[in-house]
């Protein structure tokens, strides 16, 4: 399970879109580069192979939750 996920935006201009973001799984720490395409840059340490195509979905869709949905109230 993915822990303590942050993220920050990192590039937003008119041809790039770029989102820093980190967590915690089974202890370690692990980030990486999100691209509005939905591809994945892992840096630093690297996530075990059998746990990779798993936390690269949640990741995903962490993403999509907390950057492209609008959670302001209605008015």
């Amino acid at each position: 399970m993915i822990m303590h996920f942050q993220w920050y935006e990192k590039k937003n201009n008119w041809l790039r879109k770029e989102w820093a973001f980190s967590f915690y799984f089974k202890g370690s720490y692990y980030n990486g580069v999100y691209f509005k395409d939905g591809s994945i840059k892992w840096e630093g340490e690297q996530l075990p192979s059998n746990d990779k195509e798993n936390i690269t979905t949640q990741v995903h869709d962490l993403v999509l939750y907390h950057i492209f949905e609008d959670h302001t109230p209605p008015v």
